[in-house]
Order: structure tokens, then C-alpha cells, then sequence
């Protein structure tokens, strides 16, 4: 990076860095952060280190992520060239700050002092490998060295995108460490969280990385600028429904707002209302203005970095503030509060179906965003004047509010608890859900929607096209394989450890909802998709894989209907329930359910591929009628004279 380059991003960097400084110590002193414990103190040193050492590990995190997905999304070949420094040198000191991070974090629950014996370095290394915080925060580390490297080594357009997404990864262990696994509403808090964390490196790390590619070419700041604040415009979206999710988790009375906990939430959620305002000014006319005069925005974007270092300087030292205790009655853990950490949810009768809820932000957000961008692409169509059939899209929203209920709704709530309904969610995620978004056509909408760009750089439209054409991408969606992959994946699961990872571990569970979604999805869309796909099997073979999955499900579910063992015994038989019928008998129904509720769908998707063929056959005839007039009908004249040769043939005969 040239001397000009640089100037650009220093600035910013020490901008965002002292005004961080400044609110973590405020936030400190105003929330008790820094005070001495009265137990097992680690000294002042440790106490203030350890908050100093996590808002660098944020800066770094923050910059690293967000210019490698402002690089893959709206820079062109130069400006990814001028990003890829940044992003190396943010993960290094990312992988520095962490590493710093964990050794001062074990100080500080241990409560001892570092020394230079064995024992502290055995402890250390016990820390870091079998305490949960320590592993997660090895982790964290873990994937910065990763990325370190990978920034250094790859720089290409492809290994942008791949570093992105290893740069995201590693805010999962931060998110899982934010909040204990034994705490209730775990999966909710994780999933807030890592919400947040991605926003705010998206909007600070893309904003810092504007600095590293600006030239003073008002035009293609403008740009720039553009696809930056559609990145933010999202992440403070993110940023402040995880944050409400947060404070509704850890605030138990509106009182607790005015505690020291709540003072700093307060102010915290100020610094980013500040921050929306700027987003909303850039988006009602600042763009356009850039045209004139680019210097105008680097004022004003400066003053913003400040904003966010103090945000982020806030938020930091509220991870260190005691959150506010909960003054109700003590009563003793259940086994499924053991389990889970939550209480056992109401008896299960029919009206549980509609009133019992268990909202996750993260799917919330998933369903709620696909919903908006597949009508806002419509919206775009029907401007250019371009129609698209009201039936795709009843039946993509559909899908969505399906997907909305598995992940939010009453399946999710009984999941852990009834193997019945968890076999039900399975069945609804794998195969209804895809039967409703694979008819949407939601690549074809996209690629029709949003223009391609010309200077070098990919969107949304250019990387989902090279996705969906990829060699894995042509693998994965070979019939044959997505009918394989969709049956044996019930066996897999469900006879292997995989089961247990994703009943008792949160990450396990998002793998195993991502997973059966996805494997829906190519299994459906290879059967009836109207998306391009490379394949083009008869439809003899679509009906042959689609009766051998149906008789797959079938053999399954009678497995487990006659199964006398029961699947993970300790958990599901372990959870003190006192209604509904008993774990085997519950199993038995769950079985019943994945041969019952899994033919309505294949039945469904047969009667479509059936409509398909009988529709293919008659444009293959109106074709022919077609090519028949136009040659006279010369080909029925010839095959009357082949008719004729083959009678004279025969007669000829002794």
C-alpha cells in the first residue's frame, strides 16, 4: 500500500480506535467493569487489560470481515488489490489481540497471576482446551491464524468471498461464548448475538474499508459509497433487532433500564440511532452529491468512524458489566431446565399447534429479508415492465411463512422435547417447505431482476450465477445424487452421532435445519424446478427416484415405528415428562409421522412432474405439427413411403 493509500485508512483507524478507547473507559467507570472482585482478584492490570485487548480484538475482527465483504461485493479487480493489505494486516492483529484476549480471560476467571512455571502453562492449556469459553475463544483465534494466512496466500476474486466467509465464521465462537449454555433462551441469545457481531463488522470494517480504495473519483466513490450503504443499510437492520433481542434477554423489570447495566445499554443504543441517521443521509441524497464534490462524504464519514468506535467501545465494556440479577424466587432446576436450559414447555393439546411460540431472531431475520428481496425483485420487474406469474410468487411467500412456523412456532418449541414433533419439523423442512420455494424460481428472479455488472466487480446476480454453476454446484444437483443424498441422509442422521450433536449442541441444530433444507431443496428442484439446472434427466427417471425415496421414507418410518430401543434415551427419555404418551411410544408416533406426513409431498411433487411430462409431450407434438406444415408434410409422405418399401420388401419375399 502507497504512502496515499495509507493516509486514507491510518486516520480512520486511529479515529475509531481512540474514540473506543474513550467510551470502553467511561463504560468501565460508569458500569464497574474494572472493579476489584471480592474474590479471587486478578489484579488492576488484568481487569483493565483484558476489556483494552477485546476492543482491539473487535477493531481488527470488525475491519478484516467487513473489507473482505465490501471487497467481494463491490470492488473491482484494483480495489481488491488495495483491500487485500487491509484485510491481512486487520486478521494478523486480530489473531494478536485474540490470543492476548485468552490468556487474559483465563487470568481473569481463574483469578490468578501469570507466571513462567509449568503449572500455569498446564493450566493454561487445560483452559483452552476443556473449558467451554476457552475452547470457544481458541477457536476464535483459531480462525483469525486461519485467515491470517489465507489473506496473505489468496487474493484472488473466488478466495475473497471463501475469506469473507472464514472471517464471519469466526464471530460464531464469540457469540457462543457471549452467553452460558446452561442459561435460558441459549439458542435465542446466540443467535442475537451473532447477529450483531455481523452487523457491526459489516457496517464499521466496510465503512474503514471506503477509506482504502477512495482515489478522489467522485464518480466511482459514488459508486462505492452506493453499494456500501445497501451492505450497511442491512447490518443496521441486524444490529438493531439483535440489540432489542439482547436487552429483552438480560432486562427482567423496566427498572433494571436505569441500573448500571441498563445506563449503558441505553447509551449504546443512542450511539447506533446516530449511526441510522447517518445511514438514512446517505441514502436520500448524499450519493447523488458525491458526484459534485467526494470530499464532502470523507468529513462526514469520519465523523461516523468516532460514532462507531464508540459504540463498539461501549458495547465492549458492556460485556464486562454485570448483567442485572433476577430477583424471582429460587426454584429448583428440572430436568429438562438440566437438559436444555429452558423449562418444559405446556402440555401438548390441539390449540398448541397456534399459541405456543419460540421465536429465533437469526430465522426471523432469514424468512422476513428472502420475503422483501424476492418482492423487491418482482417490484423491479413490474417497473420495467416485465410481468412474473402471481403463482411463483404466492408459492416462494408461502414456502417462507412454512419455513417462518418450523423455525418459530410450536415445532420449534416441542422439538427438544417430543421426538414426535421434531419428526414432523424434519418431514416439513425437507420436503413441504422445498415444494413451495423451488416453483418460485428465486435464481430466475434474480438474474432477471438485477442488471449485470460491467466494471469488473460481482453482485448478488453474478455470484449466485456462479454458484448455481460451479462443478460442486453440478454435482450436488445431479438427480441421481440429490435422490441419494436426500434418502440416505435420514440413516446418517438419525443412526449416527450426528443426532446427538444436533439435539444437544446449538451449532448442530443450525447445521441439521441448513442441512435438510438444502438437500429438500436440490432433491425438489431436480425433480421440478424451473430454475436452469444442468441436468436434464427423462421423466421416467424423476418418477423412478421420486417412488424410490417414498419407499425409502416408508421403510424408515416402519423401522422406527417398530424400533424397541429408544433414540437417545438420556435425552428424550430424561426429561421428566408427565403428559403425552412415553418416549417409545412418542418415538413410534414420530415414525408414523415420517411415513405419513413425508407421501403428501411426494405425492404433490408426482403430480407435478406427471402435469410436467403430459405438458412436454404436447409441445413436443405442436412442434412436429409445426415442422410438418412447413416442409408440406413431407415427413408423413416419407414415412408412408418407408411403410411401402417395407410391405414391397415383404411381398418380394419367396
Amino acid at each position: 500500500m502507497n504512502q496515499t493509500k495509507t493516509n486514507f485508512v491510518l486516520p480512520a483507524v486511529a479515529v475509531a480506535l481512540t474514540a473506543g478507547l474513550v467510551s470502553v473507559i467511561v463504560g468501565l467507570l460508569l458500569g464497574g467493569g474494572a472493579s476489584p472482585l471480592q474474590f479471587a482478584d486478578p489484579g488492576p492490570v488484568v481487569r483493565w487489560g483484558a476489556p483494552f485487548a477485546k476492543l482491539v480484538m473487535n477493531f481488527a475482527m470488525a475491519t478484516a470481515a467487513g473489507s473482505l465483504v465490501l471487497s467481494a461485493f463491490a470492488g473491482n479487480e484494483s480495489e481488491r488489490a488495495r483491500l487485500s493489505p487491509v484485510a491481512s494486516g486487520a486478521a494478523a492483529l486480530w489473531a494478536a489481540a485474540a490470543a492476548v484476549n485468552l490468556v487474559l480471560t483465563y487470568l481473569s476467571v481463574s483469578g490468578s497471576g501469570i507466571s513462567y512455571g509449568e503449572a500455569f502453562s498446564e493450566s493454561l492449556w487445560l483452559f483452552a482446551t476443556q473449558i467451554e469459553l476457552g475452547v470457544l475463544l481458541s477457536w476464535n483465534l483459531g480462525f483469525a491464524v486461519l485467515l491470517s494466512l489465507t489473506t496473505l496466500a489468496f487474493s484472488g476474486r473466488r478466495m475473497t468471498a471463501v475469506n469473507a466467509a472464514i472471517a464471519l465464521a469466526g464471530l460464531y465462537p464469540l457469540a457462543e461464548s457471549g452467553h452460558a449454555s446452561s442459561d435460558a433462551g441459549h439458542a435465542l441469545a446466540v443467535n442475537s448475538l451473532l447477529l450483531h457481531l455481523v452487523g457491526i463488522s459489516v457496517w464499521v470494517g466496510g465503512l474503514i474499508a471506503l477509506y482504502a480504495v477512495f482515489r478522489g473519483d467522485s464518480e466511482r466513490t459514488g459508486v462505492l459509497v452506493s453499494r456500501y450503504s445497501t451492505l450497511a443499510f442491512v447490518a443496521f437492520w441486524m444490529v438493531a433487532v439483535s440489540g432489542v433481542t439482547s436487552g429483552i434477554i438480560r432486562l427482567y423489570e423496566p427498572s433494571d433500564l436505569f441500573g448500571q447495566y441498563g445506563v449503558l445499554l441505553m447509551i449504546k443504543v443512542s450511539l447506533l440511532i446516530v449511526l441510522g441517521l447517518f445511514g438514512v443521509r446517505y441514502r436520500l441524497g448524499l450519493v447523488k452529491k458525491l458526484q459534485e464534490k467526494s470530499v464532502s462524504f470523507w468529513r462526514l464519514a469520519i465523523f461516523e468512524i468516532a460514532v462507531m468506535g464508540l459504540a463498539i467501545g461501549m458495547g465492549t465494556a458492556l460485556a464486562k458489566t454485570q448483567t442485572p440479577p433476577d430477583e424471582s424466587e429460587f426454584v429448583p432446576l428440572t430436568p429438562a431446565q438440566i437438559l436444555t436450559g429452558d423449562l418444559l414447555p405446556p402440555e401438548m393439546i390441539e390449540s398448541s399447534w397456534v399459541t405456543v411460540w419460540d421465536l429465533d431472531v437469526l430465522w426471523i431475520s432469514v424468512c422476513v429479508g428472502a420475503v422483501l428481496l424476492y418482492l423487491y425483485g418482482v417490484r423491479l420487474l413490474h417497473k420495467r415492465g416485465d410481468k412474473w406469474p402471481v403463482v411463483r410468487t404466492v408459492s416462494f411467500v408461502s414456502g417462507m411463512l412454512v419455513l417462518f412456523y418450523v423455525t418459530n412456532g410450536a415445532l420449534n418449541a416441542y422439538q427438544e422435547y417430543l421426538f414426535s414433533v421434531h419428526m414432523i419439523g424434519h418431514m416439513v423442512l425437507s420436503m413441504m417447505v422445498p415444494v413451495l420455494l423451488v416453483p418460485g424460481a428465486p435464481v430466475t428472479l434474480l438474474s432477471r431482476a438485477q442488471a449485470p455488472r460491467k466494471d469488473g466487480s460481482w453482485g448478488m446476480r453474478e455470484w449466485v450465477l456462479w454458484a448455481v454453476h460451479t462443478p460442486f454446484a453440478w454435482f450436488i444437483s445431479n438427480p441421481i445424487f440429490a435422490g441419494l443424498n436426500f434418502a440416505l441422509s435420514l440413516v446418517m442422521f438419525y443412526y449416527t452421532p450426528l443426532f446427538r450433536w444436533a439435539t444437544e449442541e446449538h451449532l448442530g441444530h443450525q447445521w441439521m435445519l441448513i442441512h435438510f433444507l438444502i438437500t429438500g431443496y436440490l432433491f425438489v428442484q431436480s425433480l421440478m424446478g424451473v430454475d436452469p439446472q444442468p441436468h436434464k434427466p427423462g421423466f421416467p427417471l424423476k418418477l423412478m427416484l421420486l417412488i424410490g425415496t417414498m419407499a425409502f421414507h416408508a421403510f424408515f418410518g416402519l423401522g422406527l415405528m417398530n424400533e424397541k430401543s429408544l433414540l437417545l434415551a438420556d435425552w428424550f427419555g430424561s426429561m421428566g415428562r408427565t403428559w403425552g404418551d412415553d418416549p417409545l411410544t412418542d418415538q413410534a408416533v414420530g415414525g408414523a409421522f415420517a411415513w405419513g406426513v413425508g407421501e403428501l409431498p411426494t405425492i404433490v411433487i408426482a403430480l407435478i412432474v406427471v402435469t410436467q411430462w403430459s405438458r412436454s409431450d404436447v409441445r413436443e407434438r405442436k412442434r412436429l405439427d409445426r415442422a410438418s406444415d412447413r416442409s408440406g408434410n413431407k415427413d408423413l409422405e416419407d414415412y408412408n413411403q418407408m411403410l411401402e418399401s417395407l410391405s414391397n420388401t415383404k411381398d418380394s419375399r419367396p
